[in-house]
This record gives structure tokens, sequence and C-alpha cells, in this order.
């Protein structure tokens, strides 16, 4: 009842524009309206299309009916035309599926989970601790972090990786947190992922240059993430619950060896290969080079053949194409919103602050939004860091920025990765928001701290 009454409302004022926008303005002047700052009452008429996006994704409408609903109310505010939306549009979604890395990096990754190999690498770790469970939790966020990062999609890699860790060591707080605060920090910042991707076309930044520029940072939280997963393993006293299944017992750590490979590479690729293609001149292992061997090293050293490597490759770059065409349109309504100069009647109220202060506000503010509406963490910052963008902040502190949102969505009952980790290790939502709490509301002290002196 509530989508039909929503969508309703937005047909009605849909249909108020086609009728008089030729009357009210067209895209010369709508677009000459945007190089003033507005000020006075038109100024906060502005700011409401992003306030009621806001409010329905807190009420957990869908983004793309709450994005329709603030542009129409935009295109009513400002006088824009719907030449000038049209424009916008089909600008809008070609720009994001323009992102080839990441599409190319995600869909790499899962056909790396598909053939078993993160399977594997856990196996090896059971068997070479023994009885060791800290320093399998300690693996398990290690993998955690590393699969996202080269992916770019913590959901996915929490589905997998979720079940498997409870049926060794059951539902550990700690390492839950841990496995979240992982996911957070590297969906953020990976050279695969949809947020990277949006903060690369919001900043006009190469993806490697912002990955590059974030690095030391998703280092050092993923190192407190292994802490946490490890001093809370060892602190429980947790024993292994289960056995290896049949499939993987029967294999040999020289066959489990053989498995991890095309894991062990990509990672290799995508950490390691930007430095060695500079040093040797040439992308040696640049998208298509690793994407080429990875597909191989699948059909060579896994169960797969060829062909089901090859089909694992198209299928895995379903879940961020699908994504990056949602954001596209999206953001064409945030884009609407954007001419009648709403961001720039943020940045007058903004620019008063302290300077000191505006980029650990910025994360705050990032991370209450991530918190109600964690499901959408690109979307939250097409919202967010159009107003860091203009305030002239650097690229590093954009990362803070969506390193905060990210941290807010891992105690969302609305995010994949939580949704996953509730899924995959057999307890209510609840219990993980509840769990995760204060280890992620440490790490955004953490991480308020280096925004301040970074």
């Amino acid at each position: 009842m509530k989508k039909t009454k929503f969508a309703g409302i937005a047909l009605i004022l849909l249909l108020m524009i086609t009728l008089f926008s030729g009357s009210v303005v067209f895209a010369d002047t709508a677009t000459e309206t945007v190089k003033e700052v507005p000020s006075g009452l038109y100024a906060i008429l502005t700011v409401i299309p992003l306030a009621v996006i806001l409010v329905l994704l807190f009420m957990k409408v869908n983004m793309l009916v709450a994005g329709l609903i603030g542009g129409i109310m935009a295109m009513v505010i400002g006088g824009i035309s719907l030449a000038t939306a049209n424009s916008l549009f089909l600008a809008a979604i070609p720009s994001m599926l323009s992102i080839t890395v990441p599409i190319i990096n995600s869909a790499v990754a899962t056909a790396v989970f598909k053939s078993g190999g993160y399977t594997s690498a856990l196996a090896l770790v059971r068997r070479g601790i023994g009885g060791k469970v800290e320093y399998f939790a300690a693996f398990i966020v290690i993998l955690m972090s590393a699969a996202t990062y080269m992916s770019g999609i913590g959901g996915g890699t929490a589905m997998v990786l979720a079940p498997l860790a409870f049926a060794a060591v059951g539902a550990i707080p700690e390492l839950i947190a841990a496995m979240c605060l992982a996911a957070a920090v590297s969906f953020t910042t990976s050279p695969a992922s949809l947020e990277s991707g949006i903060v690369s076309k919001l900043t006009g930044s190469p993806v490697t240059e912002y990955v590059a520029t974030m690095r030391p940072y998703w280092l050092i939280f993923v190192a407190v993430a292994v802490v946490i997963g490890f001093i809370g393993a060892k602190r429980r006293k947790t024993l292994f619950q289960s056995e290896e299944t049949d499939e993987v017992k029967n294999k040999t750590t020289k066959e489990l060896w053989l498995n991890t490979m095309p894991a062990i590479f990509l990672l290799f690729a995508v950490l390691a290969g930007p430095y060695i293609n500079k040093a040797i001149g040439m992308p040696i292992l640049g998208p298509m080079m690793y994407m080429i061997i990875t597909v191989g090293l699948i059909a060579l050293c896994t169960k797969f053949t060829l062909p089901q490597s090859a089909d694992a490759l198209i299928e895995g770059s379903t879940y961020i194409l699908t994504r990056l065409f949602q954001v596209g349109i999206f953001l064409t309504f945030i884009n609407i919103i954007g001419e009648t100069g709403a961001f720039g009647a943020i940045v007058s109220v903004a620019q008063a602050a302290p300077s000191a202060l505006v980029v650990p506000v910025a994360v705050l503010a990032g991370f209450a939004i991530g918190v109600p509406a964690g499901a959408y963490v690109g979307t939250i910052l097409t919202l967010v860091l159009p107003v860091a963008i203009t305030l002239g902040l650097p690229l590093q502190a954009i990362g803070f920025i969506a390193m905060g949102v990210g941290l807010g969505s891992q105690m969302s009952f609305v995010n994949i990765t939580m949704q996953a980790q509730s899924s995959g290790f057999q307890i209510p939502i609840l219990q993980v928001v509840k769990g995760n709490s204060k280890w992620i509301l440490g790490s955004l002290v953490i991480l308020l701290v280096i925004s301040f002196f970074a």
C-alpha cells in the first residue's frame, strides 16, 4: 500500500511537470541558475528534496522511488525542464557503467569463489594450525578483507565465508564484528567496488589513485579487525565445531594448494600489479591479462572446465552491473537536485564551521546516515560526497567519509553484509547489530582521530 501511495504521488508530480515544464524554464535557463549559490528561502527549498530522499531511505522505501520523488520535487522547485533531466539521465548511466576495472575485478573474484578457491584456502589454514582456533579466526578476517577488497562486494564475500566460519567455530561475536569491520573498510577502498567507482566519478580522480591513497588506512583497520577476531576467539576458548566436508577431507594438501592458486594469483595481481606494470612500463598484469590468467588458472587448478570458468566469470559480473545501473539511475535524480544549487547552499553553511572540524564532522555525518540506510552505501555516497567535494576537501578526506559511511552500514539492519552474517551464523540480525556496536563505534573513534590529524 505504501509503495503504491509513493508511486501515485510521483506519477502525479511527474504529470504536472510534463504539462507545465515548457512554460516554466528550459535547459539553457536551468543550467544558468546553477552558477549562483542559492540564498534566502530558495536555498532552504533546494535542500528539501535531499532531506526527503534521506527520510524515505530511512523508511526503507526503494532507492529509485525515493530518488524519483526527490528529483521531481527538485524539478518543480528549480524549474528544471524535462530536456535537462533527460540529458542528465542519458549521461549518468553510461558514466556508471563505464567503471570497467571494478566490474572486471568483481566478476573474476566471484568466479574464484564459485570454483572453491577460498574454501580450499580455509581448509589449508585449518590443517596447518591444528586446534588453535584464534589463528583460524584471524585468517577468516584476513580472507574476508582480501576477498572483499578484490571483489568489491562485502555481502557476497560474507555469504560464502560466514557459513564456513560458523561450521568451524560457531558464532563468536568478536569474529562476526571483525568480519564486518574488515568488509566495511575493504569495499569502501577496493579497486573493484561500486563505492570506489562513485568516489572516482564524483572527484574526477582515477580509481587507482583513490585506492593507493587509502591503502595505508585500509591496512590499519584490517589489522584492527584481525586483532579483534583473534582476541575474541582466544578469550572465549572456542573449539572447532565440525569436521571438513567429505569433498574437502578427501583432498590432499597438494590438491588444496592447487585449488587455492587462482585466489593467490588474483590477490597478487590486484595488490602488486600496478607496481609491476609501472616498473616494466607495460600492463603485463593489467586487468585484461590477470582476468585471462585467473580464468585459465581456475580451469587448470580446480574442478571447473574452461567453459565453466568462463561462465562463472560472466555470471560473476551480474551483481555489480545491476547495482551500477541502479546507482546510475539514482545519480540522475541527485544531479537534478544539484542543478538547483542545493549543494552550493549546503556548502555555504558548512563553510562557517571551523576548518579543522569539517572532515571529522563529515565522517560522523556519513556514519550517522549509514546506520539507518546501510543497504545503500553507494547511494549515500552520492548524497554526502558532493557536499564534501565542493568544500574542496582532498581525496584522502573523501576516503575517510566513505569509510565512515561503510562503518555505519555495519550497524544497519538492512545492510546486505549484515544480513549475510545473520544467515551464515544462524543468529538474529539484532544480535549481530548488538555484537558489532562497541567494536564498530570504537573503530569510528579511531577513524575520527585519524581524519582530524591526517
